[in-house]
């Protein structure tokens, strides 16, 4: 009989490409994964991990479980959301996962909403932007929130949902005292090259929009001082440092100092969306937690209102 948690073993191995990395996600030591994938390979009684001195890669045998692998761990959450669903009551624990700005946005509303249900507990994670998508097909949690800059968003995956939340606009924040603080005052990208730009590391994806501002109205891109952290970011910008180009998300930080400024016509942004496995959705838990989501979704929509924001 194959064990369930050496199945999923190996389809973690099969995402992650090496026994260091899968260690690394599931927070174990990679002589226990690789001893896991050994006593696997006697259950099956063929060699499913091909083993050089440098690396390590799936056997055409391990590529085939693993296809049956996921079905099969997928049935089992598909059997258990239902029995879940049967029995009514929103238990146990949800993890969600958020990048840094919707964790801070999402949170509040979150808990006020979902602390009734007296059974369930939220475990809510900040991940990097990118991993959210990766972490739910995983396993590692029921649920994340990911920005989504190019419409790619679980595209082409029959084993996730997603469900549109919102839509990022990026704003131009400047000192209180600039002269662009004054809403009279128009916005040219095109004149704006020259001021003090801040901006996260070239790579990023915010960075990434920023550059596509630019690039929209044919100018040359500014090179901007450069620092992690969209917060590390605003706190310059309220010291009257320089000016940036910030999804408006950020803003829920609570930085004063601030104006916001929002681009003439259709500006670059990022779709928010929850993403969750399809065979988990129907679990109570999961989808009193993805109702809440919703709810906070459309507090946030209209606190992102270019009439608000320009109020801040």
């Amino acid at each position: 009989m194959l064990e369930l948690r050496r199945l999923a073993l190996i389809c973690e191995f099969a995402r992650r490409g090496s026994i260091a990395a899968t260690a690394e996600s599931l927070g174990y030591s990679p002589s226990a994964v690789s001893q896991q994938l050994v006593a696997l390979e006697r259950e099956t009684g063929t060699a499913l991990i091909d083993r050089t001195a440098r690396s390590a890669e799936l056997t055409d045998a391990g590529r085939r479980l693993v296809v049956h692998a996921e079905r099969i761990l997928s049935m089992v959450e598909e059997a258990e959301s239902d029995l879940s669903a049967h029995a009514g009551t929103p238990s146990g624990r949800v993890v969600l996962t958020a990048f840094a700005t919707a964790a801070v946005a999402f949170a509040p509303a979150l808990a006020r909403s979902l602390r009734r249900h007296t059974q369930l507990t939220l475990r809510m994670r900040q991940s990097r932007s990118g991993r959210g998508l990766r972490e739910v097909q995983s396993g590692e949690v029921d649920i994340a929130l990911v920005d989504d800059w190019y419409g790619r968003a679980g595209r082409g995956n029959e084993s996730v949902r997603v469900f549109p939340l919102l839509r990022d606009p990026l704003v131009l924040v400047v000192p209180r005292k600039h002269r662009l603080a004054d809403p009279e005052v128009p916005l040219d990208l095109r004149e704006l090259r020259d001021e003090p730009w801040m901006a996260t590391p070239d790579g990023e994806p915010s960075r990434l929009a920023v550059d596509r501002l630019f690039v929209d109205v044919g100018g040359t891109k500014p090179t901007p001082w450069e620092f992690e952290g969209l917060g590390t970011i605003l706190s310059l910008v309220a010291k009257g440092i320089g000016i940036a180009a910030v999804p408006a998300l950020a803003l829920g930080a609570g930085v004063r100092g601030l104006a916001v400024r929002q681009f003439p016509g259709d500006p670059v942004g990022r779709e928010v969306h929850a993403v969750a496995r399809a065979s988990s959705v129907h679990r109570p838990s999961v989808s009193v937690t993805l109702r809440a989501i919703h709810v906070a979704a459309r507090l946030i929509a209209a606190d992102l209102d270019p009439v608000r924001l320009a109020e801040r």
